[in-house]
């Protein structure tokens, strides 16, 4: 009967111990002294080939999936497969309002402000240059002031960070393979100009665009594609003269503009300088929209989980993870998480419409924030969305969580104090917010958490959670409004023991007041700090809904930024939002607290025997 030699565990150490006994199986090698004989130098050999080509095997395997690549040539690679072209490096976009005067009467009817006009700024003593890409047109007022503005008759003209950099390629024998390669790792593609020349010394020229703009190609169409090569480098990819578009013929000049960045770093720049003119007058600019949208080129994990979202949507938007994919791939500079749903699934149902909400990156101000969801429709919607489709924006919604959390601890199993293990649980509980919630459709699980603190030191025994949830309001002063405050989960039952709705303080009547809800009832009341009742009935809470209804509520003054209303809900396991809402944790509401418990262990050996006598105090 043949024997097997199992090979799956790829350590050395492991082989060689497989190899030596298979051979100890065999009659010619029994009672045979492996570790004293030269056969031993030609096991280490086996198992070290062994485990070589197993690890070789395993990498090479590894790296032949998107899912478990690390190599991001080869991420790169299967999202080529996928149409998907990663981010490159971005240019951080800013917006001015750009004026000229001229006070003679003889001045001219239209000026021209030229591409490349440059702007300064700077960011704790760095400087940063900004250009316009292209050329901008304005005619005077009355008061000869000329306000330039885009093709769209808006005011808001962007600039870009970044050095404007050029690369020329000559075309040759067209038979041989043609491959047009920028040598710049930090190049922003998105501001690439791409122009093919007659001949080299030619002034007549074809202007090429990303083929991504294109809604239909013909053997005569002059579009580009953009790929990223193994050295990160990216190659400029020209048709095939054929069925994908125009292919530069001999003799030809590919001259190719583009940016070169800095990614981020420019990020919040909001103060602009320029020794421009135009017709012999300065320019002056006004910012309306601060630098944003800067990033650096897009990372393997991002790529892994975008190239099949990419894939999937098919450049179309129908289902609403279509939606998600194409802003994700288009804005994803601006933009930390997005997430869309269909009319159907809203609540109250809306159909011809898809709901989309985005999580901004925290340096983008609202201005950019408004003009990124208006070129999402402008120019996402109205190219691949179906007929008849309305694409509607939501504001994101935060729920906090207020989380109460005990620990038993045992002070003699470990050095570190129960302050400093208070400390220490705190922070974790914070992290475990940064690192696993914050975005959409997370989900919090307590279970998870408890995990985690109860593994932070053996002196922590045991651990218990209670978990609130918390909308803010931000009311009108002085005036009596009706309020829907709507939780992402349903609520706990009234009872006879606990508030399941309670509130931050306000100021009425004169008086530091809260909202409460009675105890057996869903009725709520304004109640003041002495325990006394100011409004018997304010409104009342709604469980399975979770949501919160106040009736004619009118607070003189609050403390902080809103008025928080904290309810607990009815399962305190898990907690799911829905759509637009994303989880966080209120720190200044959350506290861990450590319980003393000692446990006095004592052993005895005597008589064969092992006795252990425990006892605990609190």
């Amino acid at each position: 009967m043949a024997t097997t030699i199992t090979s799956t565990d790829l350590d050395f150490d492991t082989i060689k111990t497989r190899l030596k006994d298979y051979f100890k199986r065999q009659s010619e090698f029994a009672d045979y002294d492996f570790e004293a004989s030269g056969l031993s130098n030609i096991l280490d050999v086996l198992a070290y080939n062994t485990h070589f080509n197993g690890l070789t095997t395993n990498f090479a395997l590894n790296e032949s999936f998107l899912n478990t690549a690390q190599l991001r040539s080869s991420i790169i690679s299967h999202a080529e497969a996928l149409g998907y072209v990663p981010r490159s490096y971005a240019s951080s976009l800013a917006k001015l309002a750009i004026t000229i005067t001229i006070a003679d009467v003889n001045r001219p009817s239209l000026i021209t402000l030229p591409r490349n006009t440059q702007f300064t700024t700077s960011i704790d003593s760095v400087s940063y240059t900004f250009q316009t890409r292209e050329a901008y047109t304005a005619v005077p007022n009355s008061s000869g002031t000329y306000t330039f503005k885009t093709s769209e008759g808006l005011s808001d003209i962007p600039i870009y960070e970044g050095i404007e950099k050029t690369k020329t390629f000559f075309v040759g024998d067209t038979t041989d393979s043609q491959i047009y390669v920028i040598p710049d790792l930090t190049m922003d593609t998105t501001t690439i100009r791409v122009r093919v020349f007659d001949d080299a010394g030619g002034s007549t020229f074809d202007t090429y665009t990303n083929i991504k703009e294109a809604t239909r190609i013909t053997a005569a169409s002059t579009h580009y594609q953009i790929k990223e090569v193994p050295n990160g480098y990216y190659e400029v990819i020209f048709g095939d003269g054929i069925s994908t578009g125009k292919a530069p013929e001999a003799g030809n000049k590919i001259v190719i503009d583009y940016l070169s960045t800095k990614g981020p770093d420019a990020n919040g720049a909001s103060i602009f300088s320029t020794t421009a003119q135009v017709s012999g007058v300065n320019v002056v600019s006004t910012t309306t929209s601060a630098a944003a949208g800067g990033s650096f080129r897009e990372g393997i994990e991002s790529i892994r989980q975008n190239a099949p979202l990419y894939f999937t949507s098919q450049r179309r938007m129908v289902t609403a993870e279509d939606y998600t994919a194409q802003i994700l791939t288009n804005y994803g500079s601006y933009i930390d998480d997005v997430t869309s749903w269909g009319g159907a699934d809203n609540d109250p149902p809306v159909y011809g419409r898809v709901y989309v909400s985005t999580k901004f990156k925290s340096d983008v101000d609202d201005a950019t924030q408004l003009d990124v969801k208006s070129r999402i429709i402008s120019e996402l919607t109205s190219n691949f969305a179906v007929a008849s489709i309305d694409t509607v924006f939501i504001d994101p919604q935060t729920t906090f969580l207020e989380l109460t959390t005990t620990f038993n601890f045992d002070p003699d199993l470990t050095s570190s104090t129960s302050g400093a293990t208070q400390d220490t649980v705190q922070t974790s509980i914070n992290t475990f917010f940064s690192n696993n919630l914050k975005k959409f459709g997370s989900v919090f699980r307590r279970s998870n958490l408890l995990t985690i603190i109860d593994e932070i030191d053996e002196a922590i025994l045991n651990t218990r959670m209670s978990i609130k949830v918390q909308q803010r309001l931000i009311p009108s002063l002085g005036i009596a409004k009706n309020y829907n405050i709507t939780f992402p989960v349903a609520l706990a039952v009234s009872d006879d023991t606990f508030k399941i709705i309670t509130s931050s303080r306000f100021t009425f009547n004169s008086k530091e007041c809260t909202i409460e809800n009675r105890l057996n009832s869903n009725v709520l009341q304004i109640v003041n700090t002495g325990g006394g009742t100011e409004v018997d009935n304010i409104g009342s809470y709604n469980t399975a809904a979770g949501r919160v209804d106040l009736v004619g509520f009118n607070p003189t003054s609050f403390s902080g930024d809103a008025i928080k209303f904290s309810a607990t809900p009815a399962n305190q396991s898990t907690i799911r939002p829905l759509r637009a809402t994303v989880l966080d944790i209120d720190t200044t509401a959350s506290k861990a607290s450590a319980v003393l418990d000692y446990q006095e262990t004592q052993v005895s050996l005597g008589g064969g025997s092992t006795s252990a006598t425990t006892s605990s105090s609190y």
